[in-house]
C-alpha cells in the first residue's frame, strides 16, 4: 500500500463502519443531555432548563423547554440506530440552532468562553448535516428496512 492509498483511500466498509460508530456516539450524546434536562444524568433538572429559558426571554419556556429535552431524546435514540436518519438530524439542527442562536447568543464561538460560545451545538449540527449528505451507512436499520 502506497501512502496516498493510506492517506485517502477508503474500503465502502471502512465508510459504513465509520458512520456507525460516529452515530451511535453523537445519538447517545443527544440523549444523555436529553437525560440531564430531565434530571437523570448530571446536575440539571426540568425546572431549571425552563427557568434558564424563561430568564433567556423564550417564549412558552415549558413548552419549549420540553419540546428541546424531546427532541433531543428522540432524535438521537434514531440517530444511534440509524432508523430515520435524515429526517431526525432535520430535527436536531433546528434543535442545535436555537441553542446556538438563543442559548449561546452573544458568547462567541469557544465554549470555554464565558459565557460559553455556541462551538458545541455548530459542531453537533455540522455532524447532523454529514448524516444528510452521506445517509446512516449500511451498518442501520435504515439499510436493513427501506
Amino acid at each position: 500500500m502506497d501512502i496516498g492509498s493510506w492517506l485517502i483511500g477508503a474500503t465502502p466498509g471502512m465508510i459504513d463502519l465509520g458512520l456507525f460508530v460516529v452515530r451511535i456516539a453523537i445519538g447517545i450524546c443527544f440523549v444523555v443531555h436529553a437525560l440531564g434536562k430531565l434530571g437523570l444524568v448530571g446536575g440539571g433538572t426540568m425546572a431549571g432548563f425552563q427557568g434558564w429559558l424563561e430568564g433567556l426571554g423564550v417564549p412558552f419556556p415549558a413548552i419549549n423547554a420540553r419540546m428541546a429535552m424531546i427532541s433531543e431524546l428522540t432524535g438521537g435514540m434514531l440517530l444511534a440506530l440509524g432508523l430515520f436518519t435524515r429526517p431526525a438530524c432535520l430535527v436536531l439542527i433546528g434543535t442545535m440552532a436555537v441553542a446556538g442562536l438563543i442559548g449561546h447568543k452573544g458568547a462567541g464561538y469557544l465554549i470555554t468562553n464565558d459565557p460559553p460560545g455556541a462551538e458545541y451545538t455548530i459542531n453537533l449540527a455540522v455532524i447532523c448535516v454529514m448524516f444528510i449528505l452521506m445517509g446512516p451507512g449500511a451498518i442501520s436499520l435504515d439499510a436493513a428496512i427501506f
